[in-house]
């Protein structure tokens, strides 16, 4: 089974042959019929300020509802921004902000918290609120190194305490997938290639289905030795094992495990299952798992079949030019269910004469649940 890829490519080539300025006399034409309502819609959604980050588009995926939280999250990312931008000023005044909701909002923060896990959560807190502090002073003498260091500490304690408001997924999966693995929480997968290795989170919060059969098929070791069948510009697509077989053929049964296309969109209470946005007549509406970073990882399917993709996944390559947020075509059509969150620099590496050497589920295990048996 190969990735079926002709509508990515026919996209870049037009992006790479259209100026930004035909682009805005295309919208500019349009701009009073139904095609110039979409274009105009595409063209508010790639403004720059889309998430590219894997690990802040992995927490803003996470299933809770904190405002306070999410605010000082949202300050302490924005401070990567500010650095290339050199603006101190508004540095300054996010991590102040950071800081008095840290400490004149903890309640706020608590009510989130399942009561077993409250202890934990203000641990938590306190550590932020004195890591904060730290900061202030590392911005004060604006010590570039320091904020930078200490932002990701910080990131990662946000990222522990939002994991803490986590109280499972907050739909069910349809009864006719009950026959498939699902992953109802987040693994972590260790992949060794030729290369060298790849860190995955694989989100079951957002993908419990895909996420699910990815995990499985690690802990199976089905991708043990496998080569890496293709690696072009935006792709690295591996799992097609040897033989005429195009993906798992699950032992108990002898048939090909098809696992369907699986979106959940923002502001949906559950995915999208069996059809593509496109389809669905949903171009725009972003997913909560888009292919905006750099080592999005997603289930490969034939072109004319949403629901055939078995083993075989790729990585998409993000490129902000090429494949700008808000314009990226691949959203909504291939069920994204991780991200690369180390090793991105392996990607631009590999190539056809490579292979997976061993992939291990190291975290969250436990999350994954197997079918029951009928």
């Amino acid at each position: 089974m190969k990735l079926i890829k002709n509508v990515l490519v026919t996209w870049i080539e037009h992006l790479r042959r259209i100026s930004v300025l035909a682009i805005l006399l295309i919208l500019f034409f349009f701009s009073g019929s139904e095609v110039g309502g979409h274009l105009n819609a595409l063209a508010g959604l790639a403004q720059g300020d889309a998430i590219t980050d894997p690990s802040a588009i992995l927490r803003y995926a996470l299933p809770i509802d904190n405002d306070t939280v999410r605010q000082i999250q949202g300050d302490l990312e924005g401070i990567a921004n500010n650095l290339r931008r050199k603006r101190w000023g508004q540095i300054s005044k996010d991590v102040k902000n950071a800081d008095f909701l840290l400490t004149q909002h903890q309640d706020k923060l608590l009510e989130s918290v399942p009561q077993q896990r409250q202890t934990e959560a203000q641990n938590l807190i306190a550590s932020l609120s004195d890591g904060v502090s730290e900061l202030k002073e590392a911005v004060a003498a604006k010590d570039k190194e320091k904020v930078i260091n200490q932002r990701e500490e910080l990131l990662e304690q946000i990222t522990q305490l939002e994991e803490l408001m986590v109280r499972g997924l907050t739909f069910e999966v349809p009864s006719e997938y009950a026959n498939l693995p699902q992953l109802l929480g987040r693994a972590t997968v260790e992949i060794e290639t030729t290369k060298g290795n790849l860190t995955i989170v694989v989100d079951g919060y957002n993908a419990p289905v895909n996420g699910g059969n990815f995990v499985d098929l690690v802990q199976r070791g089905f991708y043990d030795g496998l080569d890496f069948t293709r690696a072009e510009d935006f792709v690295v697509q591996v799992g097609d094992p040897p033989g005429p077989e195009e993906g798992f053929i699950d032992p108990k049964t002898g048939n090909y495990r098809a696992i369907p296309l699986e979106v959940l969109v923002k502001g949906d209470s559950e995915p999208v299952y069996g059809a593509t946005l496109e389809e669905l007549g949903r171009y725009l509406d972003p997913p909560v798992l888009p292919f905006n970073a750099y080592g999005a990882v997603a289930l490969a399917r034939p072109a004319d079949d949403p629901n055939g993709g078995s083993s075989q996944f790729f990585f998409f390559k993000f490129d902000r030019e090429l494949t700008p947020p808000g314009y990226n075509l691949m959203d909504g059509r291939y069920s994204v269910f991780g991200y690369v969150v180390k090793g991105q620099e392996v990607l631009d590496l590999l190539t056809t004469e490579d292979k997976i050497v061993s992939a291990t589920v190291v975290d969250g295990l436990e999350n994954l649940v197997q079918p029951q048996e009928s």
